[in-house]
């Protein structure tokens, strides 16, 4: 046995090499393991990492813009009937005789026009949409949705409500469930953004909500925009900074002069301006239902105000993608300069806008 054993022997300068070969192996596997934990810590540390940075995101950070064609196929749909409100109003009118007043409405009824999400009972809210959606489908154009219910909504003005606190986001997921596939253009919250400027109370709160509803409603096949407040309003840097914390570089852009007066021209030149401040180069619309004899020294019920221009889809290479009529002209904004509660049909207030309407 041990004359067996003493012939397995390897040779002195073979056992040397054998052992120098598996101190090589030793140091690779050392190496192997140190890359390994070099490339999983680039990966896990954000740009600009560190304890305070932001946690890495999927792809849905990076958008790539639509043009204004895609982003609204087929062109503006009309409401259906029973949605419209100038058209309900319409059709009273000539019911009880009034041909002169409801061919009036009609030049309001007849647009395209934006629909007001405001209920906050989430089954009505879809039932709405689906309404809106089969309606949409049937003329081949893209509807035009704007979601109204954040909490603490307009800082208890004149538009006070919204959902509670708790309510909003289960409350947007499920008007998201009932647009996603429709290719639907969803405005998102006018005023929300704009009004931190004046509401303190909102500052916290009111972004990082925001920032939880953009990311309910991408991934969806919908086309959102945020709100981007009017000229003269909020510091153009500053808005660029809200409207990135609340997610604009995950959706196509931000609407302006929502139920506001301002002129296109005007409005148009912000917005570019905006959109250079905020960087990615987001797009925007804007809202032009009441805006056609300009500014007229207050928001709210001014009078001498008149219709815009019809509504539409852009065309060219510009960042404006679609003039639209987001406010329903008609409707108070509020108990002031004589005007029924927000959302009210005032129809002597209607008579005005289409009396002084501007001549496309």
């Amino acid at each position: 046995m041990g004359a067996n054993k003493e012939d397995r022997r390897m040779p002195e300068h073979q056992g040397k090499r054998a052992s120098a070969r598996r101190q090589w192996l030793w140091i690779a596997a050392a190496v192997v393991g140190v890359a390994a934990v070099v490339t999983t810590l680039v990966v896990v540390v954000p740009h600009g990492g560190g304890p305070d940075a932001d946690p890495p995101k999927s792809g849905r950070d990076v958008v790539t813009r639509k043009t204004a064609e895609q982003a609204f196929p087929g062109g503006l749909a009309h409401q259906p009937s029973d949605v419209n409100q100038p058209g309900i109003r319409e059709r009273q009118a000539r019911a009880a005789g009034h041909d002169d007043t409801a061919a009036q409405i009609a030049r309001i009824a007849d647009q395209p026009i934006a629909t007001w999400l405001t209920n906050t009972s989430r089954s009505e809210t879809r039932a709405t949409i689906r309404t809106v959606v089969r309606n949409a489908e049937q003329q081949r154009a893209t509807p035009v949705f704007v979601l109204y219910t954040v909490p603490d909504r307009d800082c208890g003005s004149y538009s006070k409500g919204g959902t509670t606190d708790d309510a909003y986001l289960p409350w947007v997921r499920s008007a998201v469930r009932a647009m996603a596939g429709s290719k639907a253009v969803v405005l998102v919250e006018p005023d929300a953004i704009a009004q931190i400027q004046n509401c303190e109370r909102l500052r916290d709160s009111r972004l990082p909500l925001l920032r939880k509803a953009v990311d309910a409603l991408t991934g969806h096949g919908l086309t959102v925009y945020l709100d981007g407040g009017n000229e003269n309003r909020v510091p153009t840097a500053t808005m660029a900074d809200w409207l990135r914390q609340a997610g604009v570089d995950e959706v196509q852009g931000f609407f302006t002069n929502v139920s506001n007066f301002y002129r296109v021209d005007q409005e148009r030149a912000y917005a570019d301006e905006l959109a250079d401040a905020i960087g990615g180069d987001p797009h925007f619309v804007i809202d032009v239902s009441r805006n056609g004899q300009g500014w007229r020294g207050t928001w709210c019920n001014p009078e001498g105000a008149g219709l815009g221009q019809a509504p539409h889809v852009t065309g060219g290479s510009s960042r404006l993608d679609a003039l639209l009529w987001v406010k329903t002209p008609g409707l108070s904004d509020g108990t002031c300069n004589g005007g029924p509660a927000a959302g009210q049909w005032w129809e002597s207030y209607a008579l005005g806008l289409v009396e002084n309407r501007k001549r496309d």
